[in-house]
């Protein structure tokens, strides 16, 4: 009887236990002071990425006296917060994108499979989390990690993947992507020599 109990009801319970595990890294932690009567006291600021490593990826902040309390608010405000990014063959982007968000400027580049993912530490975290295996990124500008990730996934929000530009302007995928050139050419020229 309690066993049928279980799986009936709560909601919300429920959804918890359906969702896939994701994937978490803890980005930042700052400590902030107040100066009181009696001394001080300390607060925490935790930065989260948040990702199932599989295209999906979100980031979150979270205050609290303690840092495993803070932690916990930025993980749970990450897990709502997720975005899904097409991925290239599963492992890069499909384009290089720009990303901006006040003074953080981010260039992603796409990359051959092998490069790993060369970024600064950050974007490393949000590309380990979406599960992006090889790109190239480069931060020009505020070196603050809130600014650099909100550069990151802007840039990521932007990424167009072949297919949905196909289906926006109603032709097939074929159609969209440049003509590549024939491999028996080489083939030809290496009989001749």
């Amino acid at each position: 009887m309690a066993e049928r109990d279980n799986n009936r009801g709560g909601g919300r319970g429920r959804r918890e236990e359906q969702t896939p595990e994701f994937a978490d890294r803890l980005v930042a932690i700052n400590r902030v002071s107040k100066t009181v009567k009696g001394g001080k006291r300390f607060g925490f600021a935790a930065l989260v990425v948040v990702g199932d490593q599989k295209g999906r990826v979100g980031f979150g902040k979270g205050k609290a006296k303690e840092v495993p309390e803070a932690i916990r608010k930025a993980t749970e405000q990450a897990k709502r917060k997720m975005i899904r990014v097409p991925l290239k063959e599963g492992r890069t982007l499909h384009h290089d994108i720009k990303g901006r968000a006040g003074a953080g400027n981010v260039t992603m580049r796409t990359a051959p499979q092998g490069t790993g993912i060369i970024a600064g530490g950050p974007m490393r975290a949000v590309f380990e989390m979406l599960g992006v295996q090889d790109v190239v990124a480069k931060s020009t500008g505020s070196q603050n990690p809130y600014a650099m990730i909100h550069a990151t996934l802007d840039g990521l929000r932007n990424q167009q993947s072949p297919r949905n530009v196909a289906q926006r302007r109603g032709k097939k995928v074929a159609d969209i992507l440049p003509k590549r050139e024939e491999a028996p050419a080489p083939a030809a020229e290496t009989e001749e020599a």
